[in-house]
């Protein structure tokens, strides 16, 4: 019989009543470190106390209007993220897949109103992860994802990630951009090179194309820089955010400057909620703790401490862990032994972590995890390793 929640995901068999800070709650009782937050979502943890009285605050006077009218939020939000960052304007909408939805129906709007109406193909990359929508899987393009959707949606090829030449072999008359995570996420931490990037805003600039950022697993501080592309230098035309955006509450954007979004006029795009009074009075919450002095910076400097940490398990536990990946607080060990299994160890040892590909298990903890914190997450990989080993050693007896 099937589940009153669809059974779509192979869910952890716990439940969680409550959260503080770096840690969940379990409804016996049970304490877990939280390396998952909420997969980069929860950036300042759990049940901050800014953004619960921004909540509560905003929910006790307005939560939703429609964008048939202004919102006081939303606009106070949106120039305040277009002063931070290369952008000029911005698409509040729900999610990141429909902010990666936003910004492909952006690039091919500008194509068109430039005079390039057969402009629609994206170039996206190996690896990738956009979304679950239909044109978001497409252009992930994961066979296990597509199957049984029908035909993918067409418009998307995928190149092998820092390889500037297949990228640019790829171009032809039909190309209207290029799609690209600055840090993959899902397909296993795997960074991409400034000098890739540069190649990237080159051929876009060369071939009149606009080169799109899928800022949802960075962005808001995770890498120790407020977004992602600042570790480069190299901005793009149209940038997907989400996730930690909202620190935990529903919240997402696509982002451009305005030569990009010139197409985008009244009655080309819209959202029910997209930007309603809540979701950006919380939103405007994260950004006041992500923009105190020194929060990012601390960010830095702990992520920087945390990369040491996990490449001194690496050494210590060759049979165990193989690689350490990622930058800030969007890291990652790719494992020897079973991803799967490791996720399970350390959820019974008390450490939430999730999995990604290339047999990688993701290290994210909120961005206000302090040392003792990470300390306490790593006490207890380097216990799983433990007994990874102490089962080899039983199993060659």
């Amino acid at each position: 019989m099937i589940t009153a929640v669809m059974p779509t995901y192979g869910r952890k068999d716990v439940v969680f009543e409550r959260g503080e800070g770096n840690y969940l709650y379990a409804t016996d009782g049970r304490r877990y470190v939280d390396f998952t937050s909420g997969i980069a979502v929860n950036a300042l943890g759990h049940c901050h106390p800014y953004l619960v009285k921004a909540l509560t605050e905003q929910g006790s006077k307005l939560w939703h209007t429609s964008n048939i009218y202004r919102i006081g939020n939303g606009e106070k939000l949106a120039k305040r993220l277009v002063d931070l960052t290369f952008a000029d304007t911005m698409f509040f909408c729900n999610s990141g897949a429909e902010a990666i939805e936003g910004g492909i129906k952006l690039i091919r709007k500008y194509q068109y109103v430039n005079g390039k109406p057969g402009r629609y193909k994206i170039i996206c990359f190996q690896a990738a992860f956009h979304g679950r929508l239909l044109n978001a899987l497409a252009a992930t393009g994961n066979e296990k994802y597509l199957e049984g959707f029908g035909p993918p949606a067409p418009g998307y090829r995928h190149a092998p990630l820092n390889n500037a030449n297949v990228v640019r072999d790829m171009i032809d008359d039909e190309t209207a951009g290029i799609l690209v995570e600055p840090i993959q996420g899902e397909g296993g931490i795997r960074e991409t090179t400034p000098e890739f990037l540069k190649a990237l805003r080159a051929m876009c600039d060369e071939y009149g194309l606009l080169l799109f950022y899928d800022e949802i697993h960075t962005g808001f501080g995770r890498t120790g820089k407020l977004f992602a592309y600042e570790w480069s230098g190299v901005a793009p035309d149209v940038m997907a955010v989400a996730k930690g955006m909202g620190g935990g509450f529903p919240i997402g954007a696509f982002m451009a400057t305005e030569k990009a979004a010139v197409g985008m006029v009244p009655g080309t795009h819209g959202s029910t909620y997209g930007g309603n009074p809540l979701a950006t009075g919380v939103a405007n919450a994260v950004l006041d703790v992500l923009t105190q002095p020194g929060f990012i910076d601390g960010v830095h400097e702990r992520g920087k401490y945390l990369k040491a940490q996990l490449e001194g398990l690496v050494k210590k536990h060759p049979a165990v862990f193989a690689e350490a990946r990622g930058t800030g607080f969007l890291q990652g060990l790719r494992c020897v032994v079973p991803a799967g299994e490791m996720v399970d160890r350390l959820l019974s040892l008390g450490l939430l972590v999730p999995i990604a590909g290339e047999n990688v298990i993701r290290i994210f903890p909120a961005l206000i995890a302090d040392k003792a914190a990470l300390d306490e997450g790593l006490a207890l990989l380097e216990k799983a390793a433990l007994s990874f080993e102490a089962d080899a050693a039983k199993a060659a007896e």
